[in-house]
């Protein structure tokens, strides 16, 4: 049963966080808040929790799954980044956003979209998500908790707890998120491609 760690959204106690990257390096899932409603995270280099993860969504392996990162000198490690990436990434990190990059050797195969060889990354702009992934001591893999069939995101953690308490580890209780979607951006060709509009504001970046 998954434990239910309450934290303080602006000043989260960091032993609870603590707690938590344990439980993620011992295979564990944990759902947390994030700057785009809450998600579910595992270790990047865990091939069973990555399973899980896909499968508490019903995703198949053809889906991007989303990396969390602390800040841009992680995403080098991870991602192939050009000049001209390194702009959009710069102007629009942190916060509501994903860009697709083509991935490293770092990112293991199971992990990026099996034909193209990319990777979904972000750089949120929450202070819980970003305390998690300190904790952790590695970026996160990510998939919003959008229920299976359904078309919204979760965004009460009470909810998510009592719907997959047996299939998670831990829940963040941080508070109620944004209910608004990323803006995903696939940079991997030579003009950026809009997948997804969300809460990312295009003309920021140049590209409304």
């Amino acid at each position: 049963m998954a434990q239910l760690f309450v934290v303080h959204p602006e000043n989260p106690q960091s032993r609870l966080l603590k707690q938590a990257g344990e439980l993620l390096s011992e295979g564990g899932l944990v759902a947390v808040p994030t700057d785009s409603s809450y998600a579910v995270v595992a270790r990047l280099d865990d091939k069973d929790a990555a399973d899980s993860l896909r499968r508490i969504r019903g995703l198949d392996e053809r889906h991007n799954l989303t990396m969390l990162c602390r800040d841009l000198s992680e995403i080098s490690n991870f991602a192939r980044v050009d000049n001209r990436q390194y702009r959009f990434l710069k102007m629009a990190t942190p916060g509501p956003w994903t860009f697709i990059l083509e991935a490293t050797r770092e990112i293991p195969r199971r992990v990026s979209h099996p034909s193209k060889k990319t990777i979904g990354i972000r750089i949120p702009d929450h202070r819980i998500t970003r305390d998690l992934i300190d904790a952790a001591g590695t970026p996160l893999l990510s998939t919003t908790l959008i229920p299976y069939g359904e078309e919204l995101p979760l965004n009460d953690a009470q909810s998510i707890f009592n719907r997959y308490g047996n299939d998670l580890a831990a829940v963040i209780d941080g508070g109620a998120c944004v209910l608004a979607h990323t803006t995903v951006i696939d940079l991997t060709a030579e003009t950026p491609e809009i997948l997804r509009r969300g809460q990312g504001d295009l003309s920021s970046i140049g590209l409304a």
